[in-house]
């Protein structure tokens, strides 16, 4: 008697983001091995990645160098301004063009030798702060075409620290960690970013406050009315640092640092950041101080971990957008970013996560346009349209290794069936293995372009479904075979369209013990 087919789907392909950390059979096949230039779109599909298209042209002083710091200014009239850095130049970005900052100072400019600033804005004044250089500044209100010391604005008082790391809050700019004092805090006087003695200003040392002992400052940031101050091993939450003169501490974490400043982003429901242990969230951390593996990242934390190893800790980047609804952590010497879904959460609070490569951005600003800024080698680019300046690049995903319910029997693959979102008369290529060899077979098909179906030995194509404009194409192929596990693969050159997974089912038949 003929063995009867059986279906399983695979709902929502990949909705769980990758797991690189657990066993890779048995768990949900939700997850992913692998996720390569996907993000989780707004259907909760897997689905390609944007790229980036150039947003300036070519400049001479910055030359082929990296974009290494994207700031903006948001002025009392609500004038905005965009600030580069690169080549040991500052630039103004606007209308497509970068454009040189020269010194507008007295006496000798200022020795830049880096471009790896961090900025605070304040009052119309753009701060930018870097270790060992002075605090320079960029405020429209005198010149558009300049910048200064900050120690040369009318009125400056007191003496800055030439601090590495900073954030404006509460009406002040707080900075901290100098090449001789890591262990100090400043801040100016309310509305004042050139008032650091007197008034409402003031320090803070930490010398006998970390909780075990010795720490150094890594990054700053706020919260909830919370001053955050980031050591490398140890977290200190103030409050009340609406008024400096009263706030107290009233939280540490003794063991959860931060290892990186610019990974440090505010969600306004969260700050997330990089510590030794993975991408973690202050705010499910200070609830969970028992449980110190449950990190945002906790589903690729090996990998996770290689990746910093490769890294100077200082030239790791990332970028909130709550546009896209991700946070994402480049690490340049692996030309690798990872992208953290933050929609919602996995019910460990891990994030759903994907890996990016061949884009290789050096810094990242979401600018109050909602635009997602990126800076690249010679030009600042938008995370826009579905080329990468111009040249494809590769979607992947593969399933998790997905057994039917009984270990100790073989399954006969008669039919894969995609069911894929998108995509104008895409090339792509399905991948299968089974029981641990990946990629043993394969078939290479086009997708339709919208209202143009097509045919290809038993796959069909062009089928007349349509979900927020794009079109949906179902393609089955006949994969031949038998084991007790299968592992399924989507892989395509990603050209001017998106391409997004709605569903895979798989057909088999029963075989032997």
């Amino acid at each position: 008697m003929a063995q009867q087919i059986t279906p399983f789907s695979i709902g929502a392909p990949g909705f769980y983001g990758l797991n690189t950390q657990d066993a890779p059979v048995g768990i949900d096949p939700a997850f992913s091995l692998e996720a390569t230039n996907c993000v989780i779109d707004k259907y909760g599909r897997i689905g390609s990645r944007k790229g980036w298209t150039k947003a300036t042209t070519t400049n001479a002083d910055l030359g082929t160098a990296t974009v290494d710091t994207l700031s903006e200014l948001v002025t009392n009239d609500g004038t905005r301004y965009l600030i580069a850095a690169g080549n040991n130049f500052l630039f103004l970005f606007a209308s497509g063009t970068l454009t040189k900052l020269t010194y507008g100072g007295g006496g000798v400019a200022p020795t830049i030798t880096a471009s790896n600033w961090q900025s605070a804005m304040l009052n119309g004044v753009l701060v930018l702060f870097q270790i060992g250089h002075d605090p320079l500044i960029f405020e429209p209100s005198v010149s558009t075409t300049t910048y200064r010391r900050l120690s040369e604005r009318v009125g400056y008082t007191g003496t800055v620290l030439l601090a590495n790391t900073a954030v404006s809050a509460y009406g002040r700019i707080w900075c901290a960690s100098t090449t001789a004092d890591k262990n100090t805090v400043q801040w100016c006087d309310t509305i004042a970013p050139g008032a650091w003695t007197a008034g409402s200003s003031g320090t803070l040392n930490l010398l006998g406050v970390w909780p075990q002992g010795g720490d150094e400052i890594i990054s700053l940031a706020a919260h909830n009315n919370f001053l955050v101050i980031f050591g490398r091993k140890q977290t200190l939450l103030y409050s009340g640092a609406d008024d400096p003169t009263t706030m107290v501490l009233s939280d540490s974490l003794s063991n959860v640092g931060c290892i990186a400043r610019k990974s440090v982003q505010n969600t306004g429901e969260d700050v997330i950041f990089l510590s030794d242990s993975g991408v973690r969230s202050l705010m499910r951390t200070i609830q969970e101080k028992s449980a110190p593996l449950r990190t945002v990242s906790k589903n690729i934390q090996t990998d996770l971990s290689d990746y910093i190893a490769q890294e100077t800790v200082d030239n790791i980047r990332s970028a909130y957008s709550p546009a896209e609804a991700f946070y994402l952590l480049t690490m340049p010497a692996s030309s690798t970013t990872l992208c953290f879904d933050t929609k919602q959460p996995l019910q460990d609070g891990a994030a759903r996560v994907t890996v990016w490569n061949g884009m290789q951005p050096k810094s990242f600003l979401y600018a109050k346009s909602r635009d997602l800024y990126m800076g690249m080698a010679g030009y600042v680019g938008a995370y826009s349209g579905y080329v990468d300046d111009a040249t494809s690049y590769r979607m992947s995903y593969y399933t998790t290794w997905v057994d039917f319910g009984d270990a100790a029997r073989e399954s006969i693959f008669k039919r894969i069936i995609f069911t894929l979102v998108g995509a104008t008369n895409q090339t792509f290529v399905i991948k299968w293995g089974t029981d641990f060899t990946p990629s043993i077979g394969y078939a290479l098909s086009t997708l339709s372009g919208i209202g143009s179906p097509a045919v290809y030995g038993e796959a069909e194509f062009g089928i007349a479904e349509f979900n927020a404009n794009l079109a949906t194409n179902v393609v089955s192929v006949n994969p031949g075979g038998r084991g007790k596990v299968i592992q399924i693969g989507f892989e395509a050159q990603i050209v001017g369209y998106q391409i997004s997974i709605q569903k895979i089912d798989i057909y088999t038949k029963e075989g032997r013990l």
